[in-house]
């Protein structure tokens, strides 16, 4: 097997202008690789071979005239298909966009396409990007490439299983409820989401615009190692005149953060559902190999985690989820997966006076969470209670309380990184969460870089 195709794209990209590899052979091998692995893994769901490799000539060519696109030029990538990308069929996971191909880019796709990026082809998601396992009506059910039993986790579940197995050095993520950290723990690579207000959605089957419900959604980078994500997150960033919510906020450097001057709190159980017995002592090995280089770790939990299930499911079915069936409607969908049904039947509208009161529910949360915040830089903790679940059974573990370390930060809108620190009996990906204060992606990514190079990170699955 080539080696080309396990290297960081931050490795790839110097490679290429380096020319010790071409675009053109870098993206027939990832090609390859794609062709080994997706009909075990059904990752990939629509491949623009052709176009991919012409993009690839054309990008060798403008290097032999000393014409450097920009920091990815001819790195091949794949996207979350509910992003858009233009003149490529963009479903989102539901039927009523099966058929449908995009005008133009989203905004981030563009930006990763103007760095000079290449597209190999678009990865499964959820119906929506609404659920914690990757199946849908339109693609079907994605394997993990560690257990093909188990779920890849969702609803970026097709772009981790691919990078996971090396069909791809980076995809894009989404998370509204930990869709970038789950499917990152599951199969054992590096991903963050961003600050809410950092990367425009434009272009996302979850748009910007969505009243109570718009914060939760960012979109970030998923990669087999934590410094793709430095490279990446400033490509995505920034306003687009589109999406109402981005802050014009610096990202700060990766390399000017001092571990030793960093205050962490650690916790290895949410108080409302138990992790495995791996999980907390990964999290507890971490937390001591903090301490090792001077940062000052404390065990401390923030009190409010046990109430944001039940916030975000107040905000977030308020109106009976009418938000969830526009879009429905949007698409043009008539038939929708089960998972999505039962969105809608979970859900009970509540008066406009309980909604008010569910809103200042959601702001003191928010508050109380700061003020715990305010005496740390930083929180480890575990990304979910179990490793990866065998197909079907994680949504019963995150409404027992599972998820109770990824909700949390949805409702807050705080920078979160997920990097592999450990393995489970079962030979499974074991991630840990760095959360960050707001605006500090660069202090998460410092902390992931660390862990990553003391436990060494993402592993090669045994495809």
């Amino acid at each position: 097997m080539d080696e080309w195709i396990w290297q960081s794209a931050s490795s790839l990209a110097r490679a290429i202008q380096e020319k010790k590899i071409s675009a053109e052979e870098l993206i027939k091998l990832h090609l390859e690789r794609i062709e080994a692995v997706n009909p075990t893994l059904n990752a990939v769901v629509q491949l623009v071979a052709d176009r991919a490799l012409s993009e690839a000539r054309k990008a060798d060519a403008s290097l032999a005239r000393g014409e450097v696109k920009g920091p990815l030029h001819g790195v091949p990538m794949t996207l979350k298909d509910s992003i858009d990308t233009e003149g490529v069929i963009t479903t989102g996971g539901t039927k009523g966009r099966q058929n449908f191909v995009p005008e133009r880019d989203a905004t981030v796709a563009a930006r990763l396409r103007s760095a000079g990026a290449i597209l190999l082809g678009k990865t499964n998601t959820p119906e929506l990007t609404f659920g914690i396992e990757t199946d849908n009506l339109v693609y079907g059910r994605t394997n993990n490439p560690y257990d093909l039993n188990r779920t890849p986790g969702g609803s970026s579940g097709g772009a981790a299983a691919i990078v996971a197995s090396g069909g791809s050095p980076f995809d894009l993520g989404s998370d509204t409820g930990g869709s970038i950290r789950y499917p990152a723990h599951a199969c054992g690579i590096a991903g963050i989401k961003p600050t809410s207000g950092r990367v425009p959605r434009t272009g996302h089957i979850i748009p910007y615009g969505l009243g109570a419900v718009d914060s939760k959604t960012q979109i970030g980078p998923l990669a087999r190692y934590v410094e793709d994500l430095a490279l990446i997150l400033p490509i995505i960033s920034g306003v687009d005149w589109e999406d109402p919510a981005i802050v014009p906020m610096p990202l700060g450097a990766v390399s000017d953060v001092a571990l030793n001057e960093l205050r962490i709190a650690v916790h290895t159980d949410s108080g409302v559902r138990s992790p495995t017995s791996e999980i907390r002592k990964t999290v507890q090995e971490v937390a001591d190999s903090l301490i090792d280089t001077g940062s000052l770790v404390k065990e401390d939990v923030p009190g409010s985690l046990g109430i944001a299930a039940e916030i975000n499911k107040r905000v977030g079915s308020g109106d009976g989820r009418a938000w969830f069936r526009r879009l429905l409607d949007k698409a043009g969908t008539k038939e929708c997966h089960p998972w999505s049904e039962r969105v809608f039947d979970s859900a009970t509208p509540s008066s406009s006076i309980d909604f008010a009161a569910s809103l200042e529910a959601l702001d003191a949360f928010r508050s109380d969470m700061l003020s715990f915040l305010k005496n740390y830089d930083a929180i480890l903790c575990p990304v979910f209670s179990q490793p990866a679940t065998h197909h079907g059974k994680t949504r019963e573990e995150a409404d027992q309380g599972g998820g109770s370390y990824l909700t949390p930060y949805n409702l807050t809108g705080w920078p979160a990184a997920v990097v592999r620190a450990g393995t489970s009996a079962e030979g499974l990906p074991i991630g840990v969460q760095v959360v960050a204060r707001p605006w500090r992606e660069d202090v998460a990514i410092a902390v992931a870089q660390h862990v990553e190079s003391a436990f060494g990170g993402w592993q090669r699955p045994p495809l």
